[in-house]
């Protein structure tokens, strides 16, 4: 499966986020460590998002403030 990414330059190399996967980032020195790095980051991501799903116990309510 493929996602997009997006990829921010800095002084410090390259921050990197999943817009579809809500705080999945991560970050590297190079545009390729970056790259790996949300490989790694989005595997795990999914992994909890498929281990949470096996637990009928969870469950999301809104709260209003």
């Amino acid at each position: 499966m493929s996602y997009h990414v997006t990829l921010i330059k800095s002084e410090k190399g390259y921050a990197v986020f999943c817009p579809s996967l809500p705080g999945c980032c991560s970050q590297g020195e190079t545009e390729e460590e970056a790259l790996q790095n949300i490989r790694i980051a989005m595997q795990e991501y999914l992994g909890v998002v498929s281990d949470d799903a096996e637990h009928p116990e969870i469950r999301e309510v809104e709260v209003a403030i």
